[in-house]
């Protein structure tokens, strides 16, 4: 387990990450230090546990949304790879559909070659 050090807010905080994930810690961090500092100069000194509390309701609002975006983008996936199958199927339908016509139309071909070769009279 690695120990880092981040800064938000002119703080230092120590803290412990899985091996690895130290970059992704500092970005993280530095997202949240970037969003306080924004909302210390759109709102002013209104304390630190606010500019806190309200820096993680807009990331989790943010997760939020990204969650719903994700959800739809499942649904809309599920519903094309149900559209394909449907189409498939339907496609699958028509070719034995078509390739039963042919066979048909094969055989009437043959009946009457049949009849007018006079190998068979009651043929058409």
């Amino acid at each position: 387990m690695a120990q880092i050090s981040v800064t938000i807010d002119g703080k230092q905080f120590r803290m412990a990450c899985e091996d690895g994930q130290e970059a992704h810690l500092l970005a993280l961090a530095a997202d949240v230090d970037h969003r306080i500092k924004a909302m210390r100069q759109n709102f002013g000194d209104i304390g630190d546990l606010r500019l806190a509390v309200m820096a993680s309701l807009m990331l989790a609002d943010e997760a939020s949304e990204e969650r719903r975006k994700a959800n739809a983008a499942a649904e809309a996936v599920a519903a094309s790879r149900a559209a394909v199958q449907n189409a498939s199927q339907l496609g699958n339908q028509r070719e034995m559909e078509i390739a039963t016509a042919i066979s048909n139309l094969s055989d009437r071909v043959e009946r009457i070659a049949r009849a007018l070769s006079g190998e068979d009279r009651d043929g058409i």
